[in-house]
């Protein structure tokens, strides 16, 4: 068997340089060669291509080219795919991967025209390992210096470097090493001292080693081990110092704090014996001054540490036994200011904020109580809860009179800076809107006694309301005290007597209510005038009485101009017409008329009497008494009447004036005045413009006696809202807790409730 077909042992049998027996066997046989691969013997089989790829007349190359493929382009809709059959590469038989070149030409070109399609430059996996192979040659040359180096491309060594007891004395803060030492551990140098033969030249002689440079190495050795321990050494006492410093400070400043302690711990007994010794005299206020003092340094003292030493709980234990024999005698309303000043200087050390101003109070910058961080309230909030709050409860349920709010808002005023939020809620929302709402309900103006009895509710309103919270100003809230207001408008509106004249408790609302209270003039006032006009005022040339169109003039404080000119155009012009196309079709005297026409012109204000509308009521009373003169004799017939037609006829008097004609019909007696509407046909008839039903339930409420009614959208009387009036307010029943009773609205609100 050749060489190409097998592989034989080295010459060289066995281990050592002698050589083998000439019969010694083969390291492999005949079957083995057998089983191994050999590449260069081994033949492969050419792929031919496919049956029919080169007929264009093929049963494969019509349907193809049915399909729209162009013979030398790729397949797909742009010719972007492959322009061969995938071609098979073959491997020899026993061969694993990577044993021949996997990917054919063909495949590499189908590779390249992908990549050129989407723009991308494919490189060859052996250009790729032949620049990889390449960077790894550079970078070893760039690395092994002058190129020698081993086969498996490994560096050289390193050099050693050796340092002299001089170096390594420096090196070594504090340690000194003796010049015997020094001079018997540089004899070796830094460098090997080689000698050279002058007999031969080119050749080397090293000299061996004496007991002297070995006694030097030992040395060196002992010396750079002693070095290492002595610096170590030097780095534990450098910690060791730095630790010990650290642990004087704490020292010094746990001194400092049990000091300090110490000095709290005196100062609260002084406090306490102070307590116990005012405890009989807390009417003088140079006990309040003595605390008030004493805690005062106390804050100076430790104002960095108050909370750190809980000396709020200090300071609020220390004027507690005072505060609270204040509070037992306390009238809030007569005398607000009492203890405010001690207060207000120890307010940073109660743990208040600092004192706010007077602007603190508006409406936009009033803050809400919401949900506390901490689960409990502080000991200040509790001994202003449990022995502020019970006098000023019992003083506004008691005591307070809503129509004078003085002395409650002094009270507020002075106290608030020092208030929690939700004390300040507490009292306005449960106590003080309560009593202004029912005090709201009960004003009735049309009432003579009460009408000088109390004052105006904008008197007794207005000053609370930079006290209220801002959902009290807002109308879109049901509960809101202009709601209230709102709705206590609209009834009086609706039952308000036009005679008398404007209602003189309007004007001060119309700055507070700027789009309020136009839609309530104009749906509840504004009809009953046109009412009052219509029955009341009467056209009458010869004894004009004006009182009704004086009365309707007056509201015009109150009105728009534009709306009061559509109420004299809708009731006093038709009736004016009227009465001139009588006249003129009755023997006019048309200087009477003139002047007529001119004195009712001036009958009205300025505003009115140059408002289009009622410009174009004079301008059509000028064209028929034209019209009338064009016609002369012939008017009687043939000048058309108004549309609104004749008002009552008139006849010429024997001196040639119009007057009444003898058989004029009495007027129809003036119906009697409507009775004044109550809160509950307010409330019917809001229910009705709603699309609700107000239901009787022949039932009582528990405490009040007053009738409960349901308001519900349904026809057949079920669900909705169980509700009962007091006064001109509507109480609804809690869905959740039918003992629950809270004020509602004519609104939105009331309208979800009924299921509407």
């Amino acid at each position: 068997m050749s060489g190409e077909e097998s592989d034989e042992l080295p010459t060289g049998g066995g281990l050592g340089f002698g050589s083998a027996s000439p019969g010694r066997r083969k390291f492999e046989d005949d079957e083995d060669a057998q089983r191994k691969p050999s590449f260069k013997k081994m033949k492969f089989s050419k792929v031919s291509a496919p049956q029919g790829a080169n007929k264009p007349n093929s049963f494969a190359a019509k349907m193809m080219a049915k399909m729209g493929y162009v013979e030398g382009q790729g397949l797909g809709a742009d010719g972007r795919g492959r322009l061969a059959p995938i071609e098979t590469q073959l491997r020899p038989q026993g061969a694993g991967l990577g044993a021949v070149r996997e990917k054919t030409k063909q495949a590499k070109e189908e590779e390249k025209r992908e990549a050129a399609f989407r723009g991308v430059e494919l490189e060859d996996s052996e250009e790729e390992e032949k620049k990889r192979r390449r960077k790894q040659r550079e970078n070893r040359i760039a690395g092994g210096g002058s190129g020698a180096s081993t086969p498996g491309g490994s560096r050289a060594r390193p050099k050693i470097k050796y340092r002299t007891a001089t170096e390594i004395e420096a090196d070594s803060e504090g340690l000194k090493v003796p010049n015997v030492l020094k001079s018997l551990i540089d004899i070796t140098g830094k460098e090997t001292k080689l000698l050279t033969s002058n007999l031969t030249p080119g050749i080397t002689i090293v000299p061996s080693e004496t007991p002297a440079m070995r006694i030097a190495k030992e040395a060196r050795r002992d010396l750079e081990a002693f070095a290492d321990e002595w610096r170590g050494l030097s780095d534990r006492k450098k910690f060791y110092d730095l630790q010990s410093s650290q642990i004087v400070g704490d020292l010094d400043t746990e001194q400092e704090e049990i000091r300090r302690l110490r000095s709290v711990v005196e100062t609260i007994q002084e406090l306490q014996q102070l307590s116990m010794e005012n405890l009989t005299t807390t009417e003088d206020d140079s006990s309040w001054e003595a605390i008030t003092r004493k805690l005062e340094s106390l804050e100076i003292d430790f104002s960095n540490d108050l909370d750190n030493y809980n000396l709020q709980e200090v300071a609020v234990a220390a004027i507690h036994p005072l505060f609270r024999s204040a509070m037992l005698d306390w009238s809030p309303l007569a005398n607000p200011t009492l203890t405010v000043s001690y207060m207000q200087r120890l307010s940073h050390i109660l743990g208040l904020a600092p004192s706010s101003t007077s602007d603190a109070l508006a409406p936009q910058d009033y803050q809400p109580t919401t949900l506390r961080a901490r689960k409990s309230t502080s000991h200040y909030e509790t001994l202003i809860y449990t022995l502020w709050l019970p006098p000023v409860r019992t003083a506004i349920t008691t005591t307070w009179d809503p129509h004078d709010p003085t002395p409650l808002t002094a009270l507020l005023t002075t106290w608030r800076p020092l208030l929690p939020a939700f004390v300040i809620s507490n009292l306005t929302e449960q106590l003080i809107v309560p009593r202004l709402t029912a005090a709201l309900s009960a004003w009735k103006p049309h009432h003579k006694r009460q009408h000088h009895q109390y004052p105006l509710p904008h008197t007794w309103l207005f000053p609370w309301l930079p006290h209220l919270p801002p959902h009290h100003t807002d109308l879109t809230y049901p509960s809101s005290l202009l709601t209230t207001i709102k709705q206590k408008l609209r009834s009086l509106l609706s039952s308000h007597p036009i005679p008398t004249g404007p209602p003189t408790y309007l004007p001060p609302w119309q700055p507070l209510l700027p789009h309020a209270l136009p839609p309530l003039l104009t749906t509840h006032l504004l009809p009953r005038l046109a009412t009052y006009l219509h029955t009341h005022l009467l056209i009458d040339p010869s004894a004009q009485d004006l009182a009704p169109l004086t009365t309707a003039l007056s509201y015009l404080p109150l009105l728009s101009p534009s709306s009061l000119a559509a109420l004299l155009a809708a009731e006093l012009f038709p009736k004016w017409h009227a009465i001139l196309h009588l006249w003129l079709t009755s023997t006019p005297n048309y200087d009477e008329i003139r002047a007529w026409f001119l004195w009712w012109k001036e009958q009205l204000p300025e505003p009115l009497a140059t408002h289009p509308l009622l410009a174009a009521e004079w301008t059509k009373g000028l064209q028929t008494i034209n019209h009338a003169l064009e016609l002369g004799p012939a008017a009687a017939t043939l000048l058309p009447p108004p549309a609104a037609g004749p008002s009552r006829p008139l006849i010429p008097s024997a001196n040639g004036t119009n007057a009444a004609a003898p058989s004029r019909p009495a007027p129809a007696p003036a119906k009697p005045p409507l009775p004044e509407p109550t809160f509950k046909d307010v409330v019917e008839d809001w229910c009705a413009e709603e699309g609700l039903l107000l239901m009787p339930l022949r039932e009582a409420h528990e405490v009040h006696g007053a009738p409960l009614f349901r308001v519900t959208a349904s026809a057949s009387g079920k669900g909705g809202v169980v509700v009962y009036m007091k006064g001109d307010v509507l109480w609804a029943r809690s869905k959740k807790d039918r003992g629950v009773w809270s004020p509602v609205g004519l609104d939105g609100g009331l309208v979800g409730l009924a299921g509407g």
